[in-house]
Protein backbone atom coordinates (compact mmCIF):
# COMPACT_ATOMS: atom_id res chain seq x y z
CA UNK A 1 0.00 0.00 0.00
CA UNK A 2 1.03 3.61 -0.52
CA UNK A 3 2.08 6.45 1.75
CA UNK A 4 0.55 9.83 0.83
CA UNK A 5 1.16 13.39 1.92
CA UNK A 6 -2.18 15.24 1.75
CA UNK A 7 -2.32 19.02 1.36
CA UNK A 8 -5.61 20.92 1.43
CA UNK A 9 -5.59 24.72 1.69
CA UNK A 10 -8.60 25.35 -0.54
CA UNK A 11 -11.21 26.34 2.06
CA UNK A 12 -11.50 27.95 5.48
CA UNK A 13 -9.78 25.07 7.28
CA UNK A 14 -6.44 23.81 5.96
CA UNK A 15 -5.41 20.17 6.32
CA UNK A 16 -1.97 18.60 6.17
CA UNK A 17 -2.15 14.86 6.72
CA UNK A 18 -0.20 11.69 6.27
CA UNK A 19 -1.95 8.59 4.99
CA UNK A 20 -0.66 5.05 4.92
CA UNK A 21 -2.39 1.85 3.85
CA UNK A 22 -5.58 3.84 3.24
CA UNK A 23 -5.72 5.28 6.76
CA UNK A 24 -4.77 8.64 8.25
CA UNK A 25 -1.80 8.26 10.59
CA UNK A 26 -1.02 11.93 11.23
CA UNK A 27 -2.85 15.21 10.74
CA UNK A 28 -2.70 18.92 11.53
CA UNK A 29 -5.37 21.50 10.75
CA UNK A 30 -5.45 25.28 10.63
CA UNK A 31 -8.68 27.27 10.99
CA UNK A 32 -7.03 30.68 10.46
CA UNK A 33 -7.82 31.13 6.78
CA UNK A 34 -5.33 33.91 6.15
CA UNK A 35 -2.38 32.03 7.70
CA UNK A 36 -2.46 28.90 5.53
CA UNK A 37 0.78 29.95 3.80
CA UNK A 38 2.75 30.09 7.05
CA UNK A 39 1.06 26.96 8.40
CA UNK A 40 1.63 24.55 5.56
CA UNK A 41 5.40 23.94 5.56
CA UNK A 42 5.68 23.69 9.34
CA UNK A 43 2.75 21.28 9.37
CA UNK A 44 4.33 19.07 6.71
CA UNK A 45 7.58 18.81 8.67
CA UNK A 46 5.68 18.12 11.89
CA UNK A 47 3.46 15.30 10.59
CA UNK A 48 6.40 13.59 8.90
CA UNK A 49 8.59 13.83 11.99
CA UNK A 50 5.72 12.66 14.18
CA UNK A 51 5.46 9.41 12.24
CA UNK A 52 9.22 9.14 11.62
CA UNK A 53 8.70 9.06 7.88
CA UNK A 54 11.24 10.69 5.58
CA UNK A 55 10.05 12.77 2.65
CA UNK A 56 11.67 10.33 0.21
CA UNK A 57 9.49 7.51 1.58
CA UNK A 58 6.33 9.16 0.25
CA UNK A 59 4.71 7.42 -2.70
CA UNK A 60 2.56 10.35 -3.88
CA UNK A 61 1.52 13.89 -3.04
CA UNK A 62 -2.21 14.61 -2.82
CA UNK A 63 -3.60 18.14 -3.19
CA UNK A 64 -7.03 19.74 -3.53
CA UNK A 65 -7.25 21.69 -6.79
CA UNK A 66 -10.38 23.66 -5.95
CA UNK A 67 -12.65 25.37 -6.29
CA UNK A 68 -12.08 27.52 -3.23
CA UNK A 69 -9.92 30.36 -2.00
CA UNK A 70 -7.83 31.98 -4.74
CA UNK A 71 -4.83 32.46 -2.45
CA UNK A 72 -5.25 29.14 -0.65
CA UNK A 73 -5.32 27.16 -3.87
CA UNK A 74 -2.13 28.79 -5.14
CA UNK A 75 -0.32 28.12 -1.84
CA UNK A 76 -1.34 24.47 -1.63
CA UNK A 77 -0.71 23.58 -5.24
CA UNK A 78 2.65 25.37 -5.43
CA UNK A 79 3.83 23.47 -2.35
CA UNK A 80 2.53 20.12 -3.61
CA UNK A 81 4.03 20.56 -7.08
CA UNK A 82 7.38 21.58 -5.62
CA UNK A 83 7.57 18.47 -3.42
CA UNK A 84 6.36 16.15 -6.18
CA UNK A 85 8.89 17.57 -8.63
CA UNK A 86 11.80 17.44 -6.19
CA UNK A 87 11.04 13.84 -5.21
CA UNK A 88 9.91 12.75 -8.68
CA UNK A 89 6.70 11.43 -7.16
CA UNK A 90 3.22 11.46 -8.75
CA UNK A 91 0.77 14.25 -7.93
CA UNK A 92 -2.87 13.34 -7.27
CA UNK A 93 -5.34 16.21 -7.64
CA UNK A 94 -8.75 16.21 -5.97
CA UNK A 95 -11.87 18.33 -6.31
CA UNK A 96 -13.22 20.04 -3.20
CA UNK A 97 -16.75 19.67 -4.55
CA UNK A 98 -16.16 15.99 -5.26
CA UNK A 99 -14.81 15.56 -1.73
CA UNK A 100 -17.95 17.17 -0.33
CA UNK A 101 -20.06 14.81 -2.41
CA UNK A 102 -18.18 11.79 -1.08
CA UNK A 103 -18.52 13.13 2.46
CA UNK A 104 -22.30 13.44 2.06
CA UNK A 105 -22.61 9.71 1.47
CA UNK A 106 -20.68 9.01 4.70
CA UNK A 107 -22.54 11.66 6.73
CA UNK A 108 -26.05 10.77 5.67
CA UNK A 109 -27.98 9.42 8.70
CA UNK A 110 -29.67 6.81 6.52
CA UNK A 111 -28.73 4.75 3.49
CA UNK A 112 -28.91 6.93 0.41
CA UNK A 113 -31.30 5.71 -2.27
CA UNK A 114 -29.77 5.49 -5.74
CA UNK A 115 -32.38 7.94 -7.04
CA UNK A 116 -30.94 10.64 -4.78
CA UNK A 117 -28.50 13.22 -6.10
CA UNK A 118 -25.90 15.15 -4.09
CA UNK A 119 -25.50 18.89 -4.60
CA UNK A 120 -22.10 20.15 -3.37
CA UNK A 121 -21.93 23.92 -2.88
CA UNK A 122 -19.18 26.30 -1.79
CA UNK A 123 -20.03 29.92 -1.02
CA UNK A 124 -18.76 32.27 -3.74
CA UNK A 125 -20.33 35.46 -2.31
CA UNK A 126 -23.67 37.15 -2.94
CA UNK A 127 -26.04 34.54 -4.43
CA UNK A 128 -23.27 32.76 -6.30
CA UNK A 129 -21.87 29.35 -5.41
CA UNK A 130 -19.31 26.98 -6.80
CA UNK A 131 -21.44 23.93 -7.33
CA UNK A 132 -21.66 20.44 -8.81
CA UNK A 133 -24.19 17.64 -8.60
CA UNK A 134 -23.21 13.98 -8.19
CA UNK A 135 -24.92 10.62 -8.12
CA UNK A 136 -24.43 8.28 -5.18
CA UNK A 137 -21.23 6.84 -6.72
CA UNK A 138 -19.72 10.37 -6.92
CA UNK A 139 -20.07 10.61 -10.71
CA UNK A 140 -20.84 14.15 -11.86
CA UNK A 141 -24.37 14.76 -13.14
CA UNK A 142 -23.87 18.54 -13.34
CA UNK A 143 -20.23 19.53 -13.85
CA UNK A 144 -18.41 21.98 -11.56
CA UNK A 145 -19.32 25.57 -12.27
CA UNK A 146 -19.85 28.99 -10.72
CA UNK A 147 -23.61 29.56 -10.63
CA UNK A 148 -25.97 32.27 -9.46
CA UNK A 149 -28.83 30.67 -7.57
CA UNK A 150 -32.42 31.83 -7.76
CA UNK A 151 -35.71 29.94 -7.68
CA UNK A 152 -35.67 29.33 -11.44
CA UNK A 153 -32.12 27.95 -11.41
CA UNK A 154 -32.95 25.87 -8.33
CA UNK A 155 -35.98 24.33 -10.06
CA UNK A 156 -33.85 23.35 -13.05
CA UNK A 157 -31.36 21.55 -10.84
CA UNK A 158 -33.59 19.91 -8.22
CA UNK A 159 -35.46 17.41 -10.38
CA UNK A 160 -35.14 14.47 -7.98
CA UNK A 161 -34.52 13.92 -4.24
CA UNK A 162 -31.41 15.88 -3.32
CA UNK A 163 -28.86 16.06 -0.49
CA UNK A 164 -27.14 19.46 -0.18
CA UNK A 165 -23.75 19.86 1.46
CA UNK A 166 -21.20 22.67 1.78
CA UNK A 167 -21.42 26.21 3.14
CA UNK A 168 -23.10 27.42 -0.05
CA UNK A 169 -26.28 25.53 0.76
CA UNK A 170 -27.27 28.19 3.30
CA UNK A 171 -28.26 30.36 0.34
CA UNK A 172 -30.85 27.83 -0.83
CA UNK A 173 -32.94 27.18 2.26
CA UNK A 174 -35.64 29.69 1.29
CA UNK A 175 -36.18 28.05 -2.09
CA UNK A 176 -39.10 25.68 -2.57
CA UNK A 177 -39.03 22.35 -4.36
CA UNK A 178 -41.43 19.60 -5.37
CA UNK A 179 -38.74 17.07 -4.41
CA UNK A 180 -37.35 16.20 -1.00
CA UNK A 181 -34.25 18.25 -0.16
CA UNK A 182 -32.02 17.29 2.78
CA UNK A 183 -29.34 19.60 4.17
CA UNK A 184 -26.12 18.33 5.73
CA UNK A 185 -23.93 20.67 7.79
CA UNK A 186 -20.82 18.48 7.67
CA UNK A 187 -17.62 18.78 5.65
CA UNK A 188 -15.08 16.43 4.16
CA UNK A 189 -12.26 15.03 6.27
CA UNK A 190 -8.73 13.89 5.54
CA UNK A 191 -10.06 10.31 5.51
CA UNK A 192 -12.42 11.24 2.67
CA UNK A 193 -9.47 12.76 0.80
CA UNK A 194 -7.32 9.67 1.19
CA UNK A 195 -10.19 7.43 0.08
CA UNK A 196 -10.53 9.47 -3.13
CA UNK A 197 -6.76 9.57 -3.57
CA UNK A 198 -6.47 5.79 -3.22
CA UNK A 199 -9.01 5.33 -6.02
CA UNK A 200 -6.96 7.59 -8.31
CA UNK A 201 -3.71 5.88 -7.26
CA UNK A 202 -5.15 2.48 -8.16
CA UNK A 203 -6.38 3.82 -11.51
CA UNK A 204 -3.06 5.56 -12.22
CA UNK A 205 -4.78 8.95 -12.55
CA UNK A 206 -2.02 11.48 -11.90
CA UNK A 207 -1.65 15.18 -12.73
CA UNK A 208 0.84 16.54 -15.26
CA UNK A 209 3.16 18.73 -13.18
CA UNK A 210 3.85 21.01 -16.14
CA UNK A 211 0.21 21.81 -16.85
CA UNK A 212 -1.91 21.29 -13.75
CA UNK A 213 -3.32 24.46 -12.24
CA UNK A 214 -5.85 25.52 -9.60
CA UNK A 215 -9.51 25.13 -10.51
CA UNK A 216 -10.70 28.65 -9.73
CA UNK A 217 -13.93 28.41 -11.82
CA UNK A 218 -13.84 32.21 -12.02
CA UNK A 219 -11.10 34.82 -12.05
CA UNK A 220 -10.64 35.61 -8.37
CA UNK A 221 -12.22 34.23 -5.23
CA UNK A 222 -10.86 35.37 -1.88
CA UNK A 223 -12.65 34.18 1.24
CA UNK A 224 -14.07 37.03 3.36
CA UNK A 225 -12.54 37.72 6.74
Amino acid sequence: MATFLIIDTALEEAIVALGKDGKIIGELTNKETHSHASFIQVAIDTVLEGQQIAMKELDAIVVTLGPGSYTGLRVGLATAKGIAYALQKPLIGLSTLGALGAAAVKLSPTTIDQSTQIFSMIDARRMEVFGAIYDTSNKAIVQEQAMVLDQTKWNSLINQPTICIGNGHLKTKDFTSTHVVTYLDGKYTSQVLIDLAMAKWTAGQFEDLAYVGPNYLKEVYILPK
